[in-house]
């Protein structure tokens, strides 16, 4: 009895595992049908998507070749099969990265690219496209802690144009598309650097648009998955963008949230983590405490210009009108009170910036600063704008970095052009040591130097220089110029005993290499005997001039 139990227990536990095993092979059977049903249904619509490009390229073909002899007609066909075959390699694109990211064949880089670079490449891809439709586009840029980041540059733009491009995609004619990007820190578990962070690309894009419904927001990550509405049926697309993207994200470690109802549009967040660049940051020699003068109708780009020219020490005066600005600067003049550049919108509430840039520019002269900050495609203007008297370009959405380089460049250039006018900087209150045995080399580097008003003291050599410094009092010498090649004690073993003295100002004095030693072995040799700087031989006057602008500046602010 006690056998039969068992056999019977044996039995009903084995009918319960093929249970269990069919039902399993049912949901398979079921997934595998759906997934055959999605990819014949893809391969459906891209039959259709495939053959579309395809007939134009082809019809295009068939008409440039039966109208050979007329240029206009041929020509026309062939901006006609160059954008077609735009679009079919887009398609086939599409599908060739969904067959790499699921066979694991894809690899993410690592290398240093700026963010500003990239957000202004993706906005000269996707404005005409808006423009187009008729779209009020809008890219803002936040808070950005580094502008020049470490990872995919390649992928990254990838996603951005797919989410950017779905909008504007799905956005009906005169639509609204906003795009914002910032930034965020979060302490790095993986380095031990009390700084190191990893710098977290926040990345919104919001539309008006004809939106998704809920059951599609629940697959719209699947691959094979396409709206099936009749309001979209003549856009066209692989349906694998939004897949890619998220698989994208899956191994960058980003995170992405989808928003979205029918006729209401959609928004997209995404953020994404990164390591700064490293990079040796350049000296800005902005004219910190000097007024810069923004003409701009836009309220709120007005104020990111002055949040950014108060990083940078200046002040601000911000006024909407171009004829206000013209006013403000004859009397700015009148009172010796020039600002020490103008920003300029492109669209002023009054007249054109065009039309300012020319009375600004008879009204100031040739050198005065005037920089067009605007959302436009530079180069469809630029010879009308270069004409009528724009410095320099900037574009938006605006990065601090590109406005206060230009700044500076400018601002500099004029200062070197007008540096005999009133109340421009010069040298004079600083003291150099040039150490120098040719005195040939000695005379032509005294007569660069001595344009700057600098005061200037010299050495015939090494020894020399290390007894001038020494003797002289705490922070007398604001630079030194020091040659390499010398009797009696060299550049290098000089510059090593003017660091090893003990006064506070030997470690911090900036000492320069000016030499003929011009080779990457001289210039670590120079680095490692504790010099700043390395000038070399012929001496350029604009080299010299820019290293005193670097020091000297830095040292008095």
């Amino acid at each position: 009895m006690e056998e039969r139990k068992n056999a019977d227990s044996q039995y009903l536990e084995l009918i319960d595992q093929l249970k269990a095993t069919n039902a399993e092979l049912s949901d398979a059977l079921r997934a595998a049908e759906e997934e055959n049903r999605a990819k014949s249904s893809f391969l459906s619509s891209m039959s259709h998507d495939i053959r579309t490009p395809m007939n134009a390229i082809m019809g295009m073909t068939s008409i440039a070749l039966s109208h050979i002899d007329e240029k206009p007609r041929v020509l026309d066909c062939l901006q006609k099969i160059q954008t077609a075959s735009t679009h079919l390699m887009s398609l086939v694109n599409d599908v060739l990265d969904m067959s790499r990211i699921a066979s694991g064949r894809m690899t993410l880089s690592e290398e240093a690219f700026s963010l500003a670079d990239m957000v202004h490449d993706i906005t000269i891809i996707l404005r005409p496209q808006a423009a187009q439709k008729h779209q009020a586009f809008h890219m803002e840029i936040g808070q950005i802690y580094e502008e020049n980041l470490l990872g995919d540059p390649l992928h990254l733009r990838q996603i951005l144009v797919n989410i950017i491009g779905n909008a504007v995609k799905y956005t009906q004619e005169d639509g609204t598309i906003r795009v914002s990007i910032s930034q965020h820190t979060e302490p790095d578990a993986h380095t031990t650097s009390d700084t190191g962070s990893k710098i977290w690309l926040d990345f919104l894009c919001e539309d008006n648009g004809i939106g998704m419904s809920q059951a599609f927001l629940e697959k719209i990550f699947e691959p094979f998955e396409r709206v099936n509405n009749a309001s979209v049926s003549r856009i066209e697309g692989t349906g694998l963008g939004m897949s890619i993207v998220k698989s994208l994200l899956d191994r960058m470690g980003g995170t992405i949230t989808v928003e979205s109802a029918e006729g209401k549009g959609s928004r997209f967040q995404v953020s994404i983590p990164f390591a700064a660049a490293p990079q040796s940051k350049s000296v800005l020699t902005l004219p910190a405490g000097q007024t810069v003068l923004i003409a701009e109708r836009l309220d709120s780009r007005a104020q990111q210009m002055a949040a950014y020219l108060r990083d940078g020490g200046m002040e601000t005066v911000h006024l909407q009108n171009g004829m206000d600005a013209v006013t403000w600067l004859t009397e700015a003049q009148y009172e010796n009170r020039m600002p020490c550049a103008l920003l300029l919108g492109l669209e002023l509430a009054d007249m054109s910036a065009l039309d300012v840039t020319a009375h600004v520019r008879e009204l100031a002269g040739r050198d005065f600063p005037i920089i067009l900050v605007a959302e436009t495609d530079w180069a469809q203007i630029e010879y009308r704008a270069t004409r009528a008297g724009i410095s320099a370009f900037v574009p938006c959405p605006l990065f601090q970095s590109r406005l206060l380089t230009a700044l500076s460049e400018l601002t500099y250039k004029a200062q070197r052009n007008h540096s005999d006018r009133p109340g421009m900087i010069d040298y004079c209150q600083y003291r150099l040591l040039l150490v120098e045995d040719n005195e040939l080399n000695r005379e032509i580097a005294i007569e660069l130097l001595s344009q700057t008003g600098v005061q200037i003291d010299t050495a015939e050599n090494g020894l020399l220089a290390v007894e001038a410094f020494e003797q002289s009092p705490e922070n007398y010498y604001d630079l030194i110029f020091m040659d390499i090649q010398m009797p009696v004690m060299n550049g290098y073993e000089a510059a090593k005993k003017i660091r090893q003295l003990s006064r506070r100002d030997a470690g911090s004095i900036w000492i320069v290499a000016m030499t003929a030693n011009a080779f990457v072995e001289d210039i670590r040799l120079s680095r490692e005997a504790g010099m700043n700087e390395h000038c070399s031989k012929p001496v350029d006057a604009d080299r010299l001039h820019e290293i005193l602008r670097k020091r000297l500046e830095l040292h008095s602010s």
